[in-house]
C-alpha cells in the first residue's frame, strides 16, 4: 500500500554480464523514471571479485538514493520487474547475472518477511555495498536491529573487502 510520506531508500546496483557497465547505467535510467520516486543521488560505479563462485567475472556495482511513496513490497516488486527486464536469470546462488537489485534501506524501517530483509543483512561485510554507500551518503546511520545503529564511516573502517575498487573505465 503506498504511503503518503515519501522514504529514503537505498538501492545496491551490480552486474557481471551483457555489458555490465550499459546494464548498471541503464537500470539507474529505469530507476530515475520510476512511478512514485524519484532518484536523489547515485554513487559511481565499483568494481568487484564475485563473491560466490570466482570462474565468473568481476562484477560492476553502484548504489542510488532514491525517494518513494511506494511501500517496501511494491519498490521490491518494481526492482524485480527491472531486473526481468534486462533478463535476469536465477540459476545459482551468487552466479553470474545481468542485473541484481538489492534494497539495502527503507527509510529507517527494520523488515523481515518471507520475501525481505531490511537492512540487507549483508551490509556490513560487502565493499561493493559499502564503498558505493559511503560516497553518496557518508553521515549514514544503518538500523541494526537489537544493538540500535551503526555509522556507516564505522563499517567502512572495519570492512575487510579489499577487492572493491573505483571503476575507472568509461
Amino acid at each position: 500500500m503506498m504511503s503518503n510520506n515519501p522514504v529514503i531508500c537505498y538501492i545496491s546496483l551490480g552486474s557481471n554480464l551483457d555489458n555490465p557497465v550499459k546494464q548498471l547505467k541503464q537500470a539507474i535510467n529505469e530507476l530515475s523514471v520510476l512511478d512514485n520516486g524519484m532518484l536523489l543521488l547515485q554513487s559511481g560505479l565499483y568494481q568487484s571479485s564475485p563473491m560466490g563462485p570466482q570462474d565468473q567475472a568481476d562484477f560492476i556495482n553502484a548504489v542510488v538514493k532514491l525517494e518513494t511513496t511506494l511501500s517496501a513490497d511494491e519498490l521490491l516488486a518494481q526492482l524485480q520487474a527491472i531486473e526481468q527486464r534486462h533478463k535476469r536469470i536465477r540459476t545459482q546462488h551468487w552466479g553470474p547475472r545481468t542485473l541484481d537489485l538489492d534494497l539495502l534501506l527503507y527509510g529507517n524501517k527494520t523488515i523481515n518477511t518471507g520475501n525481505l530483509q531490511v537492512p540487507h543483512p549483508g551490509i556490513p561485510e560487502r565493499g561493493f555495498v559499502l564503498y558505493p554507500l559511503y560516497e553518496i551518503a557518508p553521515d549514514l546511520e544503518i538500523p541494526t536491529g537489537e544493538s540500535g545503529s551503526a555509522l556507516l564511516k564505522e563499517l567502512v573502517a572495519k570492512c575487510k573487502d579489499k577487492t572493491t575498487t573505483k571503476y575507472s573505465k568509461n
